[in-house]
This record gives structure tokens, sequence and C-alpha cells, in this order.
């Protein structure tokens, strides 16, 4: 069994900049994980102070280390968008596939259809408790694992025949996920890295539109509906988006120009009138020419880069929006 953890920390939690005060993390063993990210890596889950409250209904089954960082990336996700249906797809613990709908059903067939490849064998949460129908169509293909707040009866019932799907929930409520989300520590040879968690936000009244035309209500919700998303992709990364629904999520390039490439590449028709996000600053103007050919809509980057005047010129002449938000959302 695994040993007790404990990691010391200096924390400004109380608003001291020269981060004076010390403070130990102590993590207690749960269980030991039969492996890691890979089979040649030993692994542990340690309890800590305010965890979400989860748990596994078919009970026969534990999670892997890659199953908890993809409950972990589905929640953040879904946290964003906890008042309304929203469906999260996660494979290799990156997210493929959001949407959202009036209801869970409609939500989870335009998430599903964002990405049909990636979704077999992948990770789905859901906002709202899973109901018959999807269950049904769950069932029905290689899914990994299922992630909600509830399940209907019948709902249960039918995921659980399927004995190699694994059914986690979440019993923390959704709108108080973001709490839980407080600092990131990453243990290197050359020192522990500790960072308080992103908590970028960004609504019609934080941005700037740079360009001659602006958006419609409708561009601007499907911005930041599509900025929320790319928060949680691995930089750099384009999602490309449009009724509240991504084509492409395009993530973990080394330049921003290979990103759009892929991304517009597997939303083809679909990037038509839709809306472009990249995480990091546009620097080339290969991207702008890229979208305009693509005929996409709405660009929406952090901004701040010596190109950007040339950038906007050309989003200008090819009546493409373009809005800066002034925040990078790098992740590795």
């Amino acid at each position: 069994m695994a040993k007790k953890a404990e990691v010391k920390i200096f924390d400004n939690s109380n608003g001291n900049e020269e981060w004076e005060q010390e403070k130990v993390l102590t993590y207690e063993p749960m269980w030991e994980l039969a492996y890691g990210a890979n089979k040649q890596q030993a692994a542990a889950l340690f309890k800590t102070e305010g965890m979400a409250d989860y748990e596994i209904l078919n009970k026969e089954h534990k999670l892997t280390y890659n199953e908890i960082i993809s409950i972990t990336e589905l929640s953040n996700i879904l946290s964003e968008f906890y008042d309304v249906s929203a469906v999260a797809i996660v494979d290799h613990a990156a997210p493929c596939a959001v949407a959202l709908a009036p209801n869970v059903q409609e939500a989870y067939t335009k998430a599903f259809d964002c990405d049909p490849m990636a979704s077999f064998y992948g990770s789905f949460g859901f906002s709202k408790p899973v109901d018959y129908n999807v269950a049904e169509h769950l069932s029905s293909m290689s899914v990994r694992l299922v992630f909600a707040p509830d399940y209907e009866p019948e709902a249960l019932e039918i995921l659980q025949e399927n004995s190699n799907t694994k059914i986690v929930k979440l019993n923390t409520p959704l709108e108080k996920y973001k709490a839980l989300m407080q600092k990131e520590i990453h243990i290197t040879p050359f020192g522990t890295l500790y960072q308080d968690f992103n908590r970028s936000n960004l609504d019609k009244d934080s941005f700037k539109v740079v360009t001659n035309l602006k958006p419609t209500e409708e561009q601007i919700e499907d911005a930041v509906f599509a900025w929320k998303i790319s928060k949680y992709t691995r930089s750099n990364s384009i999602v490309i988006a449009k009724d509240f629904k991504t084509s492409a999520i395009a993530q973990g390039f080394i330049s921003s120009v290979s990103a759009v490439e892929s991304a517009l590449n597997t939303a083809c028709d679909a990037a038509k009138e839709a809306i472009m996000v990249s995480d990091n600053t546009l620097l080339s103007t290969e991207c702008i020419y890229a979208a305009a050919q693509n005929r996409v809509s709405v660009i929406i980057q952090p901004g701040g880069c010596n190109n950007d005047s040339k950038l906007i010129e050309i989003a200008d002449k090819y009546n493409i929006v373009m809005i800066f938000t002034g925040i990078t959302n790098y992740k590795r």
C-alpha cells in the first residue's frame, strides 16, 4: 500500500506576495493503481482535502490513472456549462468534442457527430442525468467510461449490461466544482512548480473587437462557448465551433499555423460561417488567409503581437470579425 505523502510549499492564498507562509499538503493513500500513464509506471491514488465526491456505480471496476485524468478534464469542461445540457467527449485525456443543446439527447447527438471516430472507446461526460435513449446508443458501441451527475434507472440498467464500460456518478454539484480547483503542482528535477488553477473568464463585455465588421449576438455566444473549451486544450490549439457545437479541436501542435491547418482540414465545410479560437496569440498571416479560404466568420485570439495590424488588415479585407481577448490559455 502506498504511504502517506507530504509536499511542503509556500502559500500566498492570504495575499502574501513574498510567499512566506509555509504550508504542508498531506496526501492520504486511497489505493494503488494497476499502473500509471503507461504500464511500466507504478502509480497510486491519494486522498486530498477538498476532493470532489464521486462513485463508481459498477463496483467491480476501479478507475485507472488515465481515466482519473479524463474525468477531471470532463469535469473542468462541464463545469463551464453546468446550467445547460452539455456533453463532452474526451479521448487520451484530451477533449475531442463538446456540444450544448436544449436537452441531453440532442447535446449528445451533436457531440457524437463532431468526431465519431474519436468517440469510440472514449470517455463521455454529461452535465445533466443520462436518459434511456442516450444510454441505448452508448451501449451499442465501445465506450470506456460514462460520467454524469445522475442516471435514469432504465439508462443505468442498460449501461450496466456492458461490462467493459465504467459508470461514474459525480455527487458534487457541477456549479460547486470550480471551488475545488485550487492549485496545480508539478514536481521536476529542477524544483517543484506550484501555480493557481487557470480561472480565466470571458464574456462579451471583456473582449475587444478590432475589425471593422462587428459580431452578431449569436456569434458572440458561439465565440464565448468555443473559447471556454479552448481553455482545456493542449497548446498550441485551435477550436472550430458553430451553433454550440465543435466541429474540430486541433491541439498539441508546435506552431499555431499547423494547428489552424489541421483544424480547418478536420472541419471541412463545417468551418463555413464558424468561429475559430486560438489559445495562443496568432503570429502569422497564414492563419488568417487559411481562415478566409475556409470562410470562417469570426477569429478570437489573445492578440498582442507585433503583426497585429497586418492580421487585422487581412481580416477586414475578407470580412472576418476578429476579437482580441488579451488572455492566453497555455496548457502543457
